[in-house]
């Protein structure tokens, strides 16, 4: 079965994410981390930031609701054979309480390999200010295509 390809290069709509301390703590305690940057107004702002400031993997916690539309529409009725293939992210401006993040995402890539059906996306997350906050790569795999 031949995956269809033609909504290579389509972007979807961008989705908008109120950052707060609050979720950025829960964040930082989900996953362990105990810098005072990600939990302190005062810490973060002695270590320059604006306040308190995301752990990097935040960017999934943000991108999240503008990637969950592409891959249902792009990978449709594949999904239930869908696995998470990777991420890779390029970080740009660190992420603060306080922030409204903007991700748009688009499809990058779609292509068969050894039985299987390879779909690449690419976000980009800007804040308020339009910096970009993170430009990640997502990959999902269907096999037995």
């Amino acid at each position: 079965m031949a995956v269809d390809t033609s909504k290579v290069g389509k972007s979807f709509e961008s989705a908008e994410f109120e950052v707060d301390a609050d979720r950025i703590r829960q964040y930082a305690d989900a996953v362990g981390e105990d810098n005072p940057v990600h939990h302190d107004p005062e810490a973060a702002k002695a270590a320059g930031f604006r306040d308190v400031v995301a752990p990097p993997m935040f960017a999934v916690v943000y991108s999240a609701s503008a990637m969950g539309p592409p891959i249902f529409d792009v990978i449709g009725d594949l999904l239930p054979r869908m696995v998470h293939g990777g991420q890779e992210f390029v970080w740009g401006e660190p992420v603060c309480a306080g922030d409204t993040i903007t991700t748009e995402p688009e499809v990058k890539e779609i292509y068969e390999k050894d039985g299987m059906a390879f779909f690449v996306f690419e976000s980009a997350s800007r804040n308020q200010d339009g910096q970009e906050t993170v430009r990640a790569k997502w990959t999902n795999i269907v096999k037995g295509v």
